[in-house]
């Protein structure tokens, strides 16, 4: 019996080699009809035996290209056939609303490679070699279907022998929309530092020269520039971090294998496996003992940043070069990277000694995604290329359409629909006009793909945030919108739920540096009963004042003065300390007097702040340079034997009171207890008081199973602790695996709460 049936599939689809592989599939089971391209996904009807396209559309689902990603699958089944002459693959149609989901940006596959070094092949040495499989795809797409006219790739006709291989349905590059060669494609500049071009036959192998010889150069990938120089040359490292204004912060590398990396670093079968796939992100990895990388690439931290070269570019720059390159993002510190090349000329002038540019022009930039392995999965701390904007599945269904404006720092947005939310990549810290322009361009290019309306805006409580301004701003324009605020916090933990595909109530722990509470004071040591709806606030550290607010987190001192008071009185001034032997008095009583008029003091229960408080009073460090560097250098200094000495106060009210520990602390330090110990009796103090309100909040409430989220828990000494002794009590605990814990999750969370309002 012959029959028809339409079928439609919706997920990261087009520009996959989805096409090709159901033309294929088709031919093998010798069915008729047609494949195409919509705005919805992929549109395929086929004619035959019912049984034969039972075992077609089981092939699809089962057994889709390795970079498709299958959201859903309609079909209407026993229709009359039109007796198609043969299978074939149709023009795109652009009807109806957008529900397709882009791929990422993929890093570049293993035939593309072997043809990249092959000298008979056509495209041997071509930096801009890709297929289906591999290559830009978010990085260049400005309208859907994924077609080639809808890409930054439009400005090269193709040749004819790259017209012959896409429109080939048997052909690896069969519709690769950003399909290339020497005589059709991109092409490589090579500029000195004044933006003038430099004569070379190989422009890459010049490159790859100047910096062995200590230059600093910059050099477009996929979504933007990188700064680059040899990660082993002390001079030139310093003279990139002086030229970037970037004087602590620690810088990513790249080096060409995972066997060369080894050289430098410990690396599991997990971390391998994650340098190694597709997304290619930057995976932080304990370094060696005496690992030869300059000591300005990341001080102050036993952590390396390493990636994998992920473009053509990368591959060739790194033939025979068996040392590591810093690879850190082609900006001046807190602006957006750049992308295009006149803004590269500009905004680097005082950084990069060359150039190395091309002129295939990348539509929405990128910044590179890290990622960690913590307790054997993978952690997301920074989602961009490679893995945005890939849609987060959720275990409910958004009834209205949401945009999540996301918080202040590491800003992401949020749009979702259905069962997917579409989180966005890094865009970075909200505080300059520039990358607040990348924030509304951002938002504006995927309303625009998917011709999206937002029926509601979700935002941070805080009012000070661009983010909160800019949604306050959408109200005004349409009076038809729905505004949510949603407190920062209770965000962190339906970022984790969302992130986990998780309903229902949860015991939450949400630590960070800062983040506006529902009675306008500063939290970030909060623990709550909590689902999407509501946040329940059963205990949270004690209020503690902030002397000078802003200042006191750039100068973590100020904090550790204050919870030093807060436990001993002036009396403090007499301890036989460093840090209290080298703190300023004169600054001290004018803070006093500050504290005293409640003048700019802003009270905070952040455990962000209490870690840079023992920091600060362990000498560590009595002023940062860069988000959190307090905290990262009393992780890194800890080790020896782990002990629940530490004790945290709570009282009947769920208030903490930090002074036991601090009073602990100090003791310690007196009695010469190695600062190493005293900084993991710390984070196992943090961990145990954890535990310990799971156990109070499971005993009163009867649930069991704790969320954690927030930036404190990127610490891995901290969530190892923590998630450990929560599993051995017999807890189910909830994680990010997908999303970050830090505030590149929030927009996730906002975007559940609204929804769940």
């Amino acid at each position: 019996m012959l029959t028809r049936t339409l079928i439609k599939v919706r997920g990261i689809v087009q520009g996959v080699g989805f096409r090709p592989f159901v033309y294929t599939l088709a031919r093998k089971y010798n069915l008729r009809g047609r494949v195409s391209n919509d705005t919805a996904g992929v549109v395929i009807e086929v004619e035959g035996d019912p049984c034969v396209i039972e075992r077609f559309l089981a092939s699809i689902l089962h057994s889709p290209p390795p970079f498709a990603h299958i959201d859903a699958v309609e079909r209407r089944d026993n229709l009359l056939p039109v007796n198609f002459p043969d299978f074939r693959i149709d023009a795109s149609t652009s009807t109806g609303l957008p529900q397709t989901s882009i791929s990422p940006d993929i890093a570049m596959c293993s035939d593309c490679l072997n043809e990249l070094f092959d000298p008979s092949d056509r495209r041997y040495r071509y930096p801009f070699i890709n297929c289906t499989n591999c290559g830009p795809r978010f990085s260049i797409i400005e309208g859907i279907p994924f077609d080639r006219a809808q890409t930054t790739m439009r400005d090269f006709e193709m040749c004819r022998a790259c017209r012959s291989e896409y429109e080939n349905p048997s052909d690896r590059r069969f519709h690769a929309e950003p399909i290339a060669c020497p005589d059709c494609g991109p092409e490589l500049l090579l500029l000195d530092a004044r933006g003038r071009a430099i004569p070379c036959s190989d422009p890459i192998a010049e490159a790859r020269e100047l910096i062995c010889r200590g230059a600093i150069v910059a050099i477009k990938g996929l979504g933007g520039v990188h700064l680059s120089c040899n990660a082993l040359d002390a001079a030139a490292v310093e003279g990139l971090r002086q030229r970037k204004f970037r004087e602590g912060k620690p810088f990513a590398m790249m080096a060409k294998s995972v066997n060369e990396i080894a050289k430098y670093c410990y690396i599991s079968p997990a971390e391998a496996e994650l340098l190694s796939c597709s997304a290619s992100p930057i995976v932080l990895l304990d370094r060696k003992p005496g690992a030869g990388i300059a000591q300005a690439v990341a001080p102050g931290v036993r952590t390396l940043g390493f990636m994998l070269p992920y473009t053509p570019v990368h591959h060739l720059l790194f033939e025979g070069l068996d040392l590591p390159l810093v690879m850190t993002s082609g900006n001046v510190s807190d602006e957006p990277i750049c992308y295009e090349n006149e803004d590269a000329l500009e905004r680097l002038r005082d950084i990069a000694d060359y150039y190395l540019l091309n002129n295939r022009r990348i539509h929405m930039r990128t910044d590179d995604s890290v990622a960690a392995v913590r307790s054997g999965k993978t952690s997301s701390l920074r989602r961009s290329r490679g893995y945005a904007p890939m849609p987060i599945r959720t275990a409910f269904s958004f009834e209205r359409q949401v945009l999540a404006c996301g918080a202040e720092l590491k800003n992401t947005f949020c749009i979702a629909r259905g069962e997917y939310a579409y989180l966005s990549h890094h865009i970075g810290d909200l505080e300059n006009v520039e990358t607040l322009r990348s924030f509304t361009e951002g938002i504006e290019h995927i309303k625009r793909l998917f011709d999206l309306r937002p029926e509601v805006v979700a935002f941070d409580l805080h009012p000070e945030y661009l983010s909160t301004k800019y949604a306050r701003k959408l109200a005004l324009q349409d009076n038809a919108l729905e505004l949510v605020g949603v407190q920062h916090h209770h965000a962190h933990i339906a970022s984790c739920l969302a992130d986990n595909e998780a309903e229902g109530e949860v015991i939450g722990v949400a630590m960070d540096g800062l983040g506006f509470g529902s009675d306008g004071k500063l939290w970030g040591g909060e623990f709550f009963v909590a689902d999407f709806r509501c946040a329940e606030r059963i205990a949270h550290l004690d209020y503690i004042p902030m002397p000078g607010g802003a200042q006191a987190v750039r100068e973590p001192w100020r904090m550790a003065a204050v919870y030093l008071h807060r436990a001993m009185g002036s009396e403090f001034l007499n301890l036989q300390l460093p840090f209290v032997e080298s703190l300023d008095r004169k600054t001290w009583q004018y803070l006093r007097r500050m504290m005293d008029a409640s003048l700019n003091c802003p009270e905070t229960s952040s455990m962000g702040r209490l870690f840079d408080a023992v920091a600060a009073l362990m000498n560590l460090r009595g002023s940062i340079l860069y988000e959190a560097q307090a905290a990262i250098e009393l992780e890194t200094i800890a080790e020896g034997r782990i002990t629940d000495g530490y004790e945290f106060e709570i009282n009947c009210d769920g208030v903490i009171r930090a002074e036991p520990v601090i009073c602990a602390v100090v003791d310690d330090l007196l009695d010469g207890r190695p600062a190493p110990e005293v900084s993991a009796g710390f984070h196992a103090a943090v961990a145990e008081l954890i535990l310990r309100i799971a156990i109070d909040a499971r005993d009163g409430r009867g649930l069991n199973r704790v969320a954690l989220s927030g930036g404190v828990f990127q610490n891995a000494l901290l969530f190892e602790l923590a998630t450990l002794r929560l599993a051995e009590a017999g807890f189910e605990v909830l994680t990010h695996h997908r999303v970050p814990a830090n505030d590149g999750g929030i927009s996730l969370g906002q975007a559940a709460v609204a929804n769940a309002r």
